[in-house]
């Protein structure tokens, strides 16, 4: 079973009427949710498939974000307003991707898809408006698609780290061995194991350290360059790297 943090925003379905009654008016495009975001999404006739809420008010990704973390802020976030969340997500049946949601250092949980915070852009005026496209060549619609299993982050201080689509820092065990769990029973209660059914994927510059090992109590671990990738029970939110150098044999991995 895959580790779902604890904010990992849930699939769920409402009746229609419960839907509409949560979101809020389809007047100006909002900076907070009063509850749960609704997510949904539209086509466009020149951008195709693209997320929206559900009044089909556009949304934005940013691409000086990095997985899990919006590095937009005072002026910024009142041109793009954040999607907020109060609760767990509401999004429509069969969307590829992961929901997510992360802490903002102005307060409350910005929503994210595949690791990347979701905004509005204060010029779109009425459900349908996509002018925020490619504003600044760093701001863009977002396209639905399947999750990467590992994906990459810049930390301040311990470089290129792997994190999971979410965000979520990831870690390796120097009591492994190659394609080798020696993680289990309370150790991957502390430490769960990063599991896929599938073939692993990622950033086309790590794609080939990426693997799959099986493990003795059942399932499929990701591996990087062979070593068995795990989660730190203490990482509460996208960000954390609080499970480095536990006991000198835990570590964040370094492409």
């Amino acid at each position: 079973m895959r580790f779902e943090p604890k904010w990992t925003l849930a699939r769920g379905g409402l009746a229609l009427a419960t839907v509409v009654s949560m979101a809020l008016s389809s007047a100006a495009v909002p900076v907070a949710a009063a509850g749960p975001a609704v997510l949904t999404t539209r086509n466009d006739a020149k951008l195709g498939t693209i997320l929206a809420d559900v009044r089909g008010v556009t949304l934005y990704m940013f691409t000086k974000d990095v997985p899990g973390i919006s590095n937009c802020y005072a002026d910024c976030a009142k041109a793009w307003p954040p999607v907020m969340t109060d609760g767990d997500a509401i999004v429509p049946d069969g969307l590829p991707g992961v929901l997510g949601a992360t802490p903002r250092n102005d307060g409350g949980m910005q929503v994210t898809y595949n690791g990347m915070p979701l905004s509005y852009w204060f010029k779109d005026a009425q459900p349908g408006d996509t002018t925020g496209q490619n504003v600044g060549g760093v701001w863009f619609v977002v396209n639905p698609a399947p999750a990467q299993t590992v994906s990459l982050r810049p930390d301040d201080q311990l470089g290129n780290i792997l994190t999971d689509a979410s965000g979520m820092t990831l870690y390796m065990f120097t009591k492994d061995a190659p394609n080798v769990s020696n993680c289990y029973d309370e150790c991957a209660t502390a430490w769960p194991p990063v599991m896929s059914a599938d073939a692993p994927t990622g950033p086309s510059d790590l794609t080939d350290g990426l693997g799959l090992t099986p493990r003795k109590d059942g399932g499929q671990q990701v591996t990087y360059n062979g070593m068995p990738l795990y989660y730190w029970f203490k990482d509460a939110n996208p960000g954390d790297t609080t499970g480095q150098n536990v006991g000198g044999v835990w570590y964040v991995v370094n492409p």
